[in-house]
């Protein structure tokens, strides 16, 4: 929220940034501005007046499989639409909080996609580049946050939906534990386990939205009261993937990855690798499987009775995903569930222990040309790390960690039910940490790459000088730069030496896109420093070293830099 600004103030300003940015086809429905404005005045003389409103003024966006009382709700179908009286208990409860509803945003239609393009009102285009998808199902919302259209959006999750836009937006998703938000109002896609979702480019006004939410209204069977859980552990465990469920991500995501990874590390957070085989396993099964079938039980009757309207009204890719349903029986589905429970089983007791388990948000970033080639293998890919969590009942996370060759790059944090406070304790380490970093090259103060570090919000730390135990060489890069090494300490030729260096601050969202902008073949990994201390540093890959010229006798690369004015 702004400080000092009034809410029709506000209000004024959101409506001048949606018409300068020409983005129609986030909104299915936008208010009339006189209306949203008068609202805005009765919020700021109730504020005026002393009333508590803990959300006053703040702007919402409310994707549209949600009703919201006076206008339709479409799904993303024109022929679907009804007119609801009444706001979804999520809407009423923002509303009675002071927050403003500004419209009803697109989605991937029945919410049926993560891809953000299913829709016949047009697909939504990234925030970033217009020649990239949205992501989806909760597109409209994402983009109309990430845009500032909104302080905060609603969306929906069921494999993700609520989470895969806001990586490619560079926002978060806020994934609640299934049942603690009712679904009432809600146009179902898979009704057991749908969730709404708060989007917002602030975590604690997202996560203050989402509590706004919760609690039982009454006519929602599914709803469930929050246990209380413990905070975090000072050094808490947090598992990753193994290497091998991180292949095939876009390229420089396993690097930045691994940047955040570092960056948790270097928070006195425990780091352990774990094979999340079974987690992944469990994810094919939402649509691989007879759960699929809970998508035809909610639109399905409504696609089979309109199908003269599939290809205009109807999105076809969705027909078919929600009509592949009706090919599983009763047994299929008793089948799936059993197979899903030891699978969950089997996942918990990896997970055990661990306070959240870290991943990517999705796996790449395709364009709307590449989506249209291949609407359902594109999206299939979309969902490796999101499909499985509202299968298995877990609470999950979505935050921006930086940039990735100029696109938003993103990763989550999952982990068992109600353990929604504390994954937004562990957000803000990654989202809040300062991170050191040692560099002994180029980047170092009055070198051609140091701006590098300045441009991420770095600031000079301290002279250091490494443990003794590594090698420096010179690379024929351009700009020149070296290659430090760690030697092999149990090998008799191998003989180290102590390389000068500079520490380095950054902000933990500058430490995440410095690194993801690292080119080939340097790497970051964790270097020992003269007083046994360790950071974040600067590392060659060995295939770099070959045939490059060792100058450790020289002590560090100024020092190598200025041999020839040493020699005269």
């Amino acid at each position: 929220m702004s400080v000092n600004v009034s809410a029709v103030e506000k209000v004024q300003q959101a409506y001048e940034r949606i018409a300068a940015a020409d983005r129609p086809e986030v909104w299915i429905a936008l208010r009339e501005e006189p209306e949203v404005l008068a609202e805005a005045r009765d919020i700021d003389a109730r504020v005026a007046a002393g009333e508590r409103l803990p959300l006053a003024g703040v702007l919402v966006a409310v994707k549209d499989n949600i009703d919201v009382a006076g206008l339709a709700t479409t799904a993303g179908c024109p022929a679907f639409a009804f007119a609801p009286e009444v706001d979804a208990p999520s809407v009423a409860r923002l509303r009675a909080a002071g927050a403003i509803v500004l419209g009803k945003t697109n989605l991937d239609q029945f919410a049926t996609g993560l891809v953000g393009t299913r829709s016949p009102y047009g697909a939504v285009r990234n925030a970033w580049r217009p020649d990239r998808i949205s992501g989806g199902s909760s597109s409209g919302s994402a983009v109309a946050v990430a845009l500032s259209f909104v302080d905060i959006a609603l969306g929906t999750d069921t494999a993700g939906s609520g989470r895969v836009p806001a990586a490619l937006n560079g926002i978060f998703g806020i994934k609640p534990t299934v049942g603690l938000v009712p679904t009432t109002g809600v146009v179902p896609a898979c009704w057991s386990i749908d969730v709404v979702t708060v989007f917002a480019r602030d975590l604690g006004l997202g996560r203050l939205a989402a509590e706004t939410m919760e609690g039982a209204d009454g006519i929602d069977p599914l709803i469930r009261v929050a246990e209380a859980l413990p905070g975090l552990e000072p050094a808490p465990r947090v598992a990753i993937p193994t290497p091998e469920h991180l292949e095939g991500l876009a390229p420089g995501w396993v690097e930045a990855f691994r940047g955040v990874v570092d960056r948790l590390a270097a928070s006195g957070v425990e780091i352990v690798e774990v094979d999340i085989a079974p987690l992944l396993e469990g994810a094919v099964l939402l649509y691989g499987g007879a759960f699929v079938a809970e998508r035809t039980a909610a639109v399905g009757d409504f696609i089979r009775e309109n199908a003269d309207l599939v290809g205009s009204d109807i999105d076809p890719t969705v027909a078919t995903i929600v009509g592949g349903g009706e090919k599983f029986t009763a047994v299929d589905a008793f089948r799936d569930r059993e197979r899903l429970r030891r699978l969950g089983l089997a996942g918990a007791r990896l997970l055990e222990g661990t306070a959240a388990l870290l991943t990517p948000t999705t796996t790449w970033h395709p364009t709307l040309t590449e989506v249209a080639a291949d609407p359902i293998g594109a999206n299939a890919r979309m969902g490796r790390y999101t499909n499985f969590a509202n299968l298995l009942d877990y609470a999950s996370l979505a935050l921006p960690a930086g940039t990735v060759d100029g696109f938003p790059f993103g990763v989550m944090l999952t982990a068992p039910a109600f353990s929604d406070r504390r994954l937004a304790e562990l957000a803000r380490r990654i989202v809040d940490a300062e991170i050191d970093i040692l560099v002994v090259g180029a980047h170092l103060t009055g070198q051609p790459l140091n701006h590098q570090l300045t441009a991420a919000g770095g600031r000079f730390s301290r002279a250091v000088r490494t443990a003794a135990s590594y090698r420096l060489h010179a690379l024929p890069t351009v700009p020149p730069k070296p290659g430090l090494r760690r030697v092999d300490e149990g090998r008799v030729e191998a003989r180290g030496a102590a390389i000068a260096g500079e520490v380095w601050t950054l902000p933990a969202h500058g430490f995440g896109s410095f690194v993801a902008a690292l080119p080939q073949p340097m790497t970051i990994g964790r270097v020992t420093l003269e007083d046994g201390s360790s950071v974040a540093g600067f590392l060659a890959e060995p295939v770099a070293l070959e045939g490059a010229a060792d100058i450790s006798a020289y002590g560090g690369w100024l020092a190598y830099l200025r041999r020839d004015q040493s020699a005269e």
